[in-house]
């Protein structure tokens, strides 16, 4: 392996970022291009996963890709997946990014929340997943990333099925690395702890939460989706060769301390 920074370097490799048409998903899709790699943008929107994948390419010059099926329906994701094959070609890096939060109080989480949960944030790594890594196993190698939570770790109230769906993704991220590390396939988590995005904007202008997240986390701050981008192109790229089965925690200190 090259012992130089050309072992980051993505360029010929095709990757899939499920949920990318925004938050850390879109971001983590314009670090991979920027890395070299070129992109698939994906969402249950073909409009907007198609311009996002426009905008990505006009902003690192690799060409990007749009596809749109539902991640928790089996024949759609296997119909998105061989349409991918038939057009850019063979995923060699996956992200599955794709996710959803829903806060009750436990005693009141209703069972169709519960069941959402465990399809969007669980299930949709689950058969994605198992789609691409049967090419990845025929090509000889790939990469798959998880994205899971510090809540895979730690709990707070009213989110227990969310942190049961990202305490899966730690087990689904090692069973993968026992089944297809012979294949020459890497299977890695990143677990974010509190980030800063569109989609968490109320809690970051919650002056109270934020204090909390500042006293709890060592490094004093929200997360900034950019913390991510080095994380996922480590893990996609021939430097990580040798990790495989980890969890890799992107949270300023948080799960290190009491």
């Amino acid at each position: 392996m090259p012992s130089d920074t050309s072992a980051f370097d993505l360029t010929g490799r095709l990757a899939l970022v499920t949920g990318s048409t925004r938050g850390i998903g879109r971001r983590l899709a314009e670090g991979l291009s920027a890395a070299g790699a070129t992109v698939i943008v994906h969402g249950r929107d073909a409009a907007s996963a198609s311009a996002v994948a426009d905008e990505i390419g006009t902003t690192t010059g690799n060409p990007a890709h749009a596809a749109a099926f539902n991640v928790t329906d089996e024949a759609a994701v296997d119909t998105g997946i061989a349409a991918i094959e038939a057009g850019p070609g063979t995923v060699d890096v996956l992200v599955n990014n794709a996710g959803m939060q829903i806060r009750h109080p436990f005693t009141e989480f209703p069972t169709a929340d519960w069941n959402t949960l465990i399809a969007t944030n669980l299930t949709s790594a689950f058969l994605v997943s198992k789609r691409v890594a049967a090419g990845m196993i025929a090509r000889g190698g790939g990469r798959i990333v998880n994205i899971g939570s510090v809540q895979s770790q730690l709990a707070r109230p009213n989110i227990t099925p969310y942190a049961a769906t990202k305490g899966g993704i730690v087990m689904l991220t090692k069973g993968l690395c026992a089944e297809l590390a012979p294949h020459g396939i890497t299977a890695n988590a990143i677990a974010p702890g509190y980030f800063a995005t569109e989609l968490t904007q109320a809690l970051v202008d919650d002056a109270e939460f934020s204090a909390w997240v500042a006293g709890r986390t060592p490094a004093a701050r929200w997360g900034d989706v950019a913390d991510l981008v080095g994380p996922l192109v480590f893990l996609a790229s021939d430097a990580s060769s040798f990790v495989n089965g980890q969890i890799l925690y992107v949270d300023g200190g948080m799960t290190a301390v009491v």
